[in-house]
């Protein structure tokens, strides 16, 4: 994947106008300095989340937010009967449908909120580290329309930020939403585990298997894993010719370090009940 050119386009706003870096949203930045993993959880998490998925050459895959695409190739990798991507930036939606786009495969710009899609039309549904950045209203409604989507029977799944424990009390929770928000320049409202069940369950899913994973993505070992050396290199060499991204990214670092011990990642999977 060229990098550089997707997260060249992500940088520019609706209107055309350059994002400066110290307001561009978090995964921005990080896409734009050559990360190219940007779920909660890494790698790992998302090859569990997969694996328990487990689509296969009988399914029709939709993907809500894939992004660079790195989930994507994983799902594609299996071979399903079908592939949809629902990207919002359409920037975003145009390059991955030049470069994954095939008979089986298509990208859509179109909101995880209302995808456009046919009801009923789709085995497998799965999103990661999106759910965490929309409304208590926002998160319902794109687990109803994951629902919709489902035939009976079918698997439905995410990765996403969450919070510890499962009573945290309110001004803990408050002060980690505020400084996120502030500090990533994107609303970001996490809930617990317990909650995250409790959203697809009113949503009319059945959880079947859930992983926790540590909410590291900044530190060095796990973009080491995530990334690999030549990822590490590029990342390093772009933070050393960029010394607002670089402050930027150490200002996230410290702000996860601060309340590391209230976040972590959670994948889940459910099921739609029928068939």
């Amino acid at each position: 994947m060229q990098i550089s050119t997707i997260s060249r386009e992500m940088r520019i706003s609706s209107t055309g106008t350059q994002i400066p870096v110290n307001k561009q949203p978090g995964h921005w930045l990080l896409a734009s300095l050559g990360k190219r993993v940007l779920r909660p959880g890494g790698l790992e998490l998302t090859r569990q989340l997969i694996a328990r998925i487990r689509p296969d050459t009988s399914d029709d895959v939709v993907e809500f937010a894939p992004g660079l695409g790195v989930t994507a190739r994983m799902t594609l990798a299996r071979r399903p009967h079908s592939y949809v991507g629902i990207e919002r930036e359409e920037a975003v939606a145009g390059d991955l449908g030049s470069k994954l786009g095939s008979d089986s495969t298509r990208i859509v710009t179109a909101s995880a909120e209302s995808t456009g899609l046919a009801s009923e039309s789709a085995t497998v549904v799965y999103g990661e580290a999106m759910l965490s950045m929309q409304t208590p209203e926002q998160k319902a409604r794109i687990l109803a329309e994951a629902f919709r989507l489902l035939k009976p029977g079918g698997r439905c799944g995410i990765h996403e930020l969450t919070l510890l424990p499962d009573d945290i009390d309110d001004r803990t929770r408050k002060a980690i939403e505020r400084e996120m928000s502030m500090n990533i320049h994107v609303g970001v409202r996490p809930v617990t585990v317990r909650e995250w069940q409790g959203l697809l369950e009113e949503a009319g899913f059945s959880v079947e298997w859930q992983a926790t994973a540590p909410m590291h993505l900044l530190e060095p070992k796990r973009v080491l894993s995530d990334e690999g050396v030549t990822g590490v290199l590029r990342i390093g060499f772009n933070l050393l010719k960029k010394p607002q991204a670089r402050q930027r990214v150490l200002s996230m670092r410290k702000m996860f370090r601060r309340y590391a011990a209230h976040l972590s990642a959670v994948a889940i999977v459910c099921r739609k009940p029928g068939d």
